[in-house]
């Protein structure tokens, strides 16, 4: 008898996604992961829920419809962490015409199930406020619809759900060794001490280190190839006021995004470069950088240069090899290879897949597996994440709501933990009715009551925990503050 029905290897966004949905199917599940929650490639986004325009001219319609369905799926069961977002889209000369964006925009509006989120329009940049930072060379822009994610809290979230639901989630704990017999016996590593689990199904959800599994833990070749490709991002002080993104046609024909970025940047991304070596201390190069700078300059006013990027940051994605010779070519969509064999315990590998599909991902990972439990049926789409239930175009009512609870809160402090934790605010803040009940400010608006809450209730243990997955305010903390923030956490673990 296992100890679970399902072990699952990686706390990305793809592990916990499976991890909730099965628990929430009553099944008995347990989720290690080496490090922290959305560590690697789950927090180095772009953080967007999008179909992915640019995949159309791949002919990727599946993969692209099945996106565009999950934008407002996501945005009712996370209205916190999510938002819809308008993107401009101003042509280039020499690049895709005016009539091949508007067809591509127009199929973008009518191939998923699009209720609330409003259609694509044309823009006249003469007179539009969107122009303004632009280059003045641009006449006409077209202005669709996506959405925005606090990508890392996503992951927090779903974790928490499935716990919540009877998971059990592990973090810094490495699976070290996978013995296959008619279950699956996981050797464990937590602080120097090991322990064992036992599951009927193990799966391995380790992203850019599912190889390294495959290799050194279960100890068999992957059930397909697989292929690194490095997205480097970089953030600069705000190119513009607004609060709409722009999607940037690059030299090479790619696309680039810049983005509105926690109230005073503007976020940069992404590039496409194949990748060898370790997941883990994958960093942005000098010529990634300066692709970006590039692509930025050849349509704002502002240019900008590497000195003045103020935090940069990239992710290994693990896609699987479908024969494409360009990284940019490659397949996002995931693929799922059940290896069974008589009298072996099943092993279930993860390729590849998007932010904004890993709900749709999980769920056909347990269809694939339906046959080995007795387990519920699919539920995760009319389901709120934590902190998610109220309606998707309520986050200023919940704002106003917490102001008038907590009326020490300053307008900017009350917007960021709604953004953050949603109705669950009052489990961070609880009965204080001034700023000193908050205990220790460790800069802008983190206080001692919400850094135990992350680490009490979402796993936190270090200050990058806290100040780069948990929230953003790495970007703004000194590094004295990081040091303070740092030495309180340790002093709280003991």
């Amino acid at each position: 008898m296992a100890d679970f029905d399902l072990a699952i290897i990686g706390g990305g966004i793809n592990g916990v996604g499976i991890a909730r949905d099965a628990a929430g199917r009553g099944l008995k599940v347990l989720l290690v992961e080496q490090n922290d929650l959305a560590s690697g490639t789950s927090s180095a986004s772009s953080k967007l829920i999008h179909g992915g325009l640019r995949y159309l001219e791949q002919g990727a319609l599946r993969l692209v419809r099945e996106a565009l369905a999950e934008r407002e799926v996501l945005l009712r069961n996370a209205p916190h962490i999510i938002r819809p977002m308008r993107f401009v889209l101003p042509p280039q000369a020499g690049m895709r015409s005016p009539f091949m964006l508007r067809l591509g925009l127009f199929l973008y509006d009518h191939l998923g199930k699009r209720r609330l989120l409003p259609a694509t329009r044309t823009l006249d940049l003469t007179h539009h406020e969107v122009a303004g930072p632009l280059r003045r060379r641009f006449r006409l822009g077209f202005e669709y619809s996506d959405c925005w994610v606090d990508d890392a809290r996503l992951v927090v979230l779903n974790a928490l759900d499935a716990a919540e639901r009877g998971a059990v989630i592990r973090t810094r704990t490495k699976a070290v060794r996978a013995e296959r017999e008619d279950i699956w016996r996981l050797v464990l590593s937590h602080r120097g001490r090991r322990d064992v689990a036992t599951a009927r199904v193990l799966i391995n959800a380790a992203g850019p280190w599912i190889d390294t599994v495959g290799e050194t833990i279960v100890r068999q070749p992957l059930p397909g190839k697989v292929r690194l490709d490095k997205g480097s991002h970089i953030v600069v002080k705000s190119l513009f006021d607004h609060d709409r993104g722009y999607l940037l046609q690059a030299k090479d024909g790619r696309v680039v995004f810049a983005l509105p970025y926690q109230r005073d940047f503007t976020l940069i991304g992404t590039t496409d470069r194949s990748y060898a070596g370790d997941p883990s201390v994958a960093t942005p190069d000098a010529d990634e950088i300066n692709y970006l700078c590039e692509a930025s300059n050849d349509y704002f006013r502002q240019t900008i240069s590497a000195g003045d990027v103020v935090h940069a940051y990239a992710g290994v994605r693990a896609l699987y090899d479908d024969g494409s010779k360009k990284p940019q070519d490659l397949t996002r969509d995931y693929h799922l290879a059940l290896d069974e064999k008589f009298h072996e315990a099943p092993l279930l590998t993860v390729f590849g897949g998007k932010i904004t599909t890993y709900r749709k991902l999980a769920e056909a990972a347990l269809d694939r597996m339906e046959h080995f439990f007795d387990a519920r049926k699919a539920w995760t789409a009319r389901a709120p994440l934590p902190g998610g239930d109220f309606p998707f175009d309520g986050l200023a009512a919940q704002i106003a709501a917490a102001r008038g609870r907590w009326p020490f809160l300053t307008p900017h402090h009350a917007e960021r933990l709604v953004q953050a934790y949603g109705t669950r605010v009052d489990r961070v803040l609880g009965a204080a009715q001034t700023l000193d009940d908050l205990g220790e400010v460790f800069g802008a608006d983190l206080t001692a009551v919400e850094v135990r809450y992350l680490m009490r209730h979402e796993w936190a243990q270090t200050e990058d925990d806290v100040l780069w997955r948990r929230s953003k305010l790495g970007l703004r903390l000194s590094r004295d503050e990081r040091e303070r923030l740092g030495r309180f956490m340790a002093s709280e673990i003991g």
